[in-house]
């Protein structure tokens, strides 16, 4: 199972594996206090789209066709993430933007969920 969760909330034994999906480090947020185990950068945004984006609610879609293509093109990190979400962990993204419906992170977790559903259905077809 894969959740998304702010920065600013506090971490709890249900959170299971918790990565920062931000390529850049929140604001106020000391490195000590935000309890992650991994920062795995190569799936945050790249610096260009994030700037385009700006977290306009408008832009919403084409930010998600845009990122997903990225995503696509660089496979190596997401797919640790989702292996360890395939496998039965819970694993939460954690991000640092104010909008809790428009950011990378809810993004991403679609795009994970998208291709374990994929990955299923190719394993039930060869089964």
């Amino acid at each position: 199972m894969i959740q998304v969760k702010r920065v600013y909330e506090p971490a709890v034994a249900s959170d299971g594996q918790r990565l920062l999906v931000e390529r850049l480090w929140p604001r106020g947020i000391r490195k000590e206090s935000l309890q992650i185990d991994a920062w795995p950068k190569d799936v945050a945004p790249s610096p260009e789209l994030r700037k385009w984006f700006a977290h306009d609610p408008a832009k919403w879609p084409e930010f998600r066709r845009r990122y997903f293509r990225e995503l696509d093109a660089h496979p190596q990190g997401w797919r640790l993430i989702l292996g360890a979400a395939a496998e039965g962990n819970r694993v939460t993204l954690i991000y640092s933007s104010h909008d809790r419906e428009h950011n990378n992170a809810v993004a991403l977790r679609d795009y994970l969920e998208k291709k374990h559903a994929s990955r299923t259905r190719k394993l039930r077809k060869t089964a």
